[in-house]
């Protein structure tokens, strides 16, 4: 792709065998659309993905192009083929994330270009969120620190950066790479660690996506591998001794919590 200026950010969505939740989560994207590209991988979805299926079930009116893989390799060989292909083609100045079946605020993506371009030094940006699962009613408020001390400080007991609501600056991955692939279903969690090591993050505080709780997707269906993998992480990347080992029996607690009560617990934490 030749542009004569990198755009102001590529919209990074993985796909597979969602097409629905993926027509649902673009109809929520709004930006100026000469500024932005949404690029989607196609994880070897049984039917593929294409420019025609998706422009006949909404009406778009940005660039869009789509990555795709025969075979199904998982969520972070697709982000990382996705990054890939930003580098390459040089196409945005920053990296944006949004997951199948997530909703944008109407404003998400100007608010967050705004705080970017009046805040250079931050390279990571992520929103507070809403979890919702449409199908029960339910939902919860996930709130976190906002700026960069106590963020750093957070990170050693979850994850604070929602996958879907960050956006970063494409740059850095010349400095990190790309998405590790030695933390099986906590990448994003490795990944960010990495970011704000190198580079001022932050957090609005916002509720700018709307994330669907899928009780069949990967954080929940594989919870505990998860767990163990951010563990892991914690103890590679973390800075404080003290906090290190905290996080980690936070983890070993959290083994112990049944999935289904850890969601009622988070609904009641405000």
């Amino acid at each position: 792709m030749i542009q004569s200026k990198p755009l102001d950010f590529c919209l990074l969505i993985p796909c597979y065998n969602n097409l629905d939740g993926l027509l649902l989560s673009l109809r929520t994207v709004v930006y100026f659309p000469d500024r932005f590209i949404v690029l989607i991988v196609d994880d070897g979805s049984t039917v593929p993905v294409t420019s025609a299926s998706i422009k006949s079930g909404i009406k778009i009116d940005f660039t869009l192009f789509i990555l795709r893989s025969d075979l199904n390799r998982g969520i972070t060989a697709a982000l990382n083929s996705g990054l890939e292909w930003i580098e390459e083609n040089e196409v945005a100045n920053y990296v944006a994330r949004l997951d199948c079946g997530d909703l944008c605020a109407p404003d998400r993506f100007y608010k967050q270009m705004d705080f970017m371009r009046s805040h250079t030094d931050i390279g990571l940006l992520g929103s507070w969120c809403v979890f919702e699962d449409p199908a029960k009613s339910f939902q919860y408020q996930y709130k976190t620190p906002t700026g960069h001390s106590r963020i750093e400080r957070a990170m050693h007991f979850r994850n604070v950066f929602i996958h879907p609501t960050v956006i970063f600056e494409t740059g850095l991955l010349k400095k990190v790479g790309n998405y590790p692939t030695n933390f099986t279903h906590a990448e994003d969690y490795a990944f960010f660690y990495q970011l704000i090591k190198i580079t001022h993050s932050h957090i609005l505080d916002e509720f700018l996506v709307v994330c669907e709780i899928n009780h069949r997707g990967i954080s929940l269906k594989n919870r505990q591998e998860q767990l163990t993998s951010r563990a892991r992480i914690i103890m590679k990347y973390g800075t404080n001794p003290v906090l290190k080992i905290v996080g980690v029996l936070r983890i070993f607690a959290l083994r112990l919590v049944p999935k289904r009560l850890l969601l009622q617990l988070r609904k009641l934490v405000k």
